[in-house]
C-alpha cells in the first residue's frame, strides 16, 4: 500500500468531468489498496477525490493552511486533517506523508505543486513517482513548452523525462506501481556497497 499525493482544483466554476475524474481516481486508489494524502479541501475535485477514497476504504490525509480553511471548507471528515500555518508547510508535509504523486488537471496551485515536485525529482532530491493525468490535453500546452525549452537547451530531456505523462486513472496509478514496485527490487547503496565488499571477485 502506497500514500499517493493528488493534487487537484478546488475550483467550483470547473466543469462537471474533471470532478467526475477526481472522484475516479479516488475509488481506484482505494480499490488498489492504497492511502490519500490531498489538500484537505472539500470543494470541487479536492473533496471528490477524498470522499470516493472514503467510501471505498482508503484512509485519507489531508493538509491545509488556516488561512484557508474557512474558504475551501475543509475536508471535516479527513481521517486525519492537519492545519498549518501556510503553504509551504502545507506542500511540505503533503511531500513528507507522500509515497508518490498524482496530479489531475487543475489551476495555478495544482500546477506549482507539480513543477516543484517534479524539479526535486529531476535534482534527486527524492526518488518518489511524479505522474500527470492528463485526459484531454488541459497540459498540452505546458509540454509543448517543455519540449521549447529542451530543445533550445534551458531544460535536459532527463529532466523533462522525469514527470511520467498519461491520459488515463488506471494507466496512472499502474506507472505509479511499477515505479514503486521497480524502487523497491532496487538496492540501496548501502547494500550493493556491502555485497561488493563481501565479495572476493575483485
Amino acid at each position: 500500500m502506497a500514500a499517493i499525493c493528488v493534487y487537484c482544483s478546488s475550483s467550483t466554476t470547473i466543469d462537471q468531468r474533471y470532478v467526475d475524474l477526481a472522484a475516479e481516481v479516488g475509488a481506484a486508489l482505494a480499490r488498489r489498496g492504497h492511502s490519500l494524502v490531498s489538500g484537505g479541501g472539500d470543494l470541487s475535485c479536492m473533496g471528490a477525490v477524498a470522499r470516493a477514497a472514503r467510501q471505498g476504504g482508503a484512509r485519507t490525509v489531508g493538509v491545509i493552511p488556516e488561512a484557508l480553511l474557512e474558504l475551501e471548507v475543509g475536508d471535516q471528515d479527513a481521517d486525519e486533517l492537519l492545519v498549518v500555518d501556510d503553504m509551504r508547510t502545507r506542500k511540505g508535509l503533503m511531500d513528507a506523508r507522500s509515497d508518490a504523486f498524482l496530479t489531475l488537471p487543475g489551476g495555478l496551485g495544482t500546477l506549482e505543486e507539480l513543477l516543484e515536485v517534479w524539479v526535486a525529482r529531476f535534482l534527486g532530491m527524492h526518488s518518489k513517482p511524479v505522474v500527470a493525468l492528463d485526459p484531454d490535453g488541459l497540459f498540452a500546452p505546458l509540454r509543448q513548452q517543455v519540449d521549447v525549452m529542451v530543445q533550445k537547451g534551458f531544460v535536459r530531456q532527463s529532466a523533462a523525462d522525469a514527470l511520467i505523462w498519461t491520459s488515463s486513472t488506471e494507466e496512472a496509478l499502474d506507472r505509479i506501481e511499477q515505479h514503486l514496485d521497480d524502487a523497491r527490487m532496487t538496492p540501496a547503496p548501502e547494500e550493493v556497497l556491502e555485497s561488493v565488499e563481501g565479495s572476493d571477485a575483485c
